[in-house]
């Protein structure tokens, strides 16, 4: 509709240039035989995106008429009826102009505006030749940057398509992995637990009736294990487990093992400052561990990418929650490495149990906080 629209202005401008006449009009031919071309040419230009091709055939229209009136002499030369129509026409061309029809196109136009010098006399004047070809010339060039502009907008548009991409399944992949982590340790930790349910429950066999109280204590024992394992496997099932072979089935780490990763932190030489406060609750092995990966992996984003050389880690235990804080005072690290996915692996531990991790950036140097229902048994 664009092209169609702009073929009717050139058309209704190049009919009034002729039958006025305009004084851009040159030459003595006639009004009729130049209505024909300039119309049969706006119509060929308003198929100049849809039906390139016979836009291109445009260009023949003029001379073709020329040779069947008689001459040129029989037709006027007209700037809106057939410079303007040109113009546009070899703009579109560099524009749009794909394959092989670019450059034939380029050429058509190139070769229209020589035969127009060589058998139109009022065109061989100097002033009319550096006139004309430097428009049709600035015409082109125009198209040309355009589209190298575009094409320059599009590849980066699908460069950064490309990164966003590959960031998310980086993001996803982190995400699947650490999931897959923390089923590990969970599935350690309920076969940790129901193993002491196992030892529990044969030493109970054992002395059930010499010492009934024995027996009744390693039942407890059974009772709150088992109900400490269920959590965990409640969480484990909604997870996807790595089939690895071979794994430790050991307890794993937890609050009471902060002291070490502190001074394991500070022989790295970081300088950290551990503060806990409120009453320590009896916590769900999977709940404690959370915590000591939270400290432990926002320690390692300060070696990472902090220049600080001090870190602050406190632990408030309020009422049914923990809050967690991991804070630098040093700027950001130029970046030397690509991002790791340290974030993403705390949001899924928290989220694991209902809880939310926050991070702030400010000139005073970064800060992890999570908070964690508290779950006591």
């Amino acid at each position: 509709m664009v092209d169609i629209g702009v073929a009717v202005l050139l058309t209704t401008v190049g009919l009034l240039e002729v039958w006025v006449p305009l004084d851009s009009v040159g030459g003595n031919g006639s009004n009729v035989v130049s209505t024909i071309g300039l119309v049969v040419f706006a119509v060929c230009l308003s198929q100049r995106r849809a039906r390139p091709w016979v836009a291109l055939a445009g260009v023949l229209v003029w001379p073709v008429l020329g040779v069947a009136s008689g001459g040129a002499d029989n037709m006027h030369l007209l700037f809106f009826g057939q410079l303007v129509p040109l113009l546009v026409l070899t703009y579109s061309i560099a524009r749009h102009g794909q394959g092989s029809y670019r450059w034939i196109g380029t050429a058509a136009a190139a070769f229209f505006i020589i035969f127009a010098d060589l058998f139109v006399p009022l065109l061989q004047d100097l002033n009319e030749l550096i006139f004309h070809w430097g428009a049709l010339t600035l015409a082109w060039l125009t198209g040309h940057g355009l589209r190298v502009a575009a094409d320059r907008a599009a590849a980066e548009a699908l460069r950064a398509h490309q990164a966003e991409a590959t960031s998310r399944e980086g993001a996803l992949r982190a995400i699947s992995d650490e999931r897959a982590r923390i089923a590990r340790e969970l599935h350690d930790i309920v076969a940790h637990s129901v193993g002491v349910m196992v030892v529990q429950a044969g030493a109970a066999e054992q002395v059930v009736e010499d010492d009934p109280e024995f027996a009744r204590r390693a039942l407890s024992t059974i009772r709150t294990t088992g109900s400490a394992a269920l959590d965990e496997m409640r969480r484990l099932v909604a997870m996807l487990r790595d089939p690895e072979l071979g794994q430790d089935l050991a307890p794993q780490p937890g609050i009471a093992a902060l002291p070490d990763l502190v001074e394991s932190a500070r022989d790295s030489g970081l300088e950290v400052d551990l503060e806990v406060s409120g009453d320590p609750p009896h916590l769900p092995a999977g709940l404690d561990l959370t915590a000591y990966r939270i400290v432990q992996e926002a320690l390692t984003n300060v070696r990472r990418h902090s220049e600080a050389s001090r870190a602050q880690v406190t632990m408030d235990f309020l009422p049914g929650a923990l809050e967690i804080r991991v804070s630098d005072g040093g700027p950001a690290r130029a970046a030397e490495r690509a991002p790791g996915h340290g974030l993403l692996g705390m949001r899924e531990r928290v989220a694991l149990f209902g809880g939310q991790v926050e991070t702030d950036t400010s000139e005073d140097g970064f800060t992890v906080r999570a908070v964690l229902p508290l779950e006591r048994v």
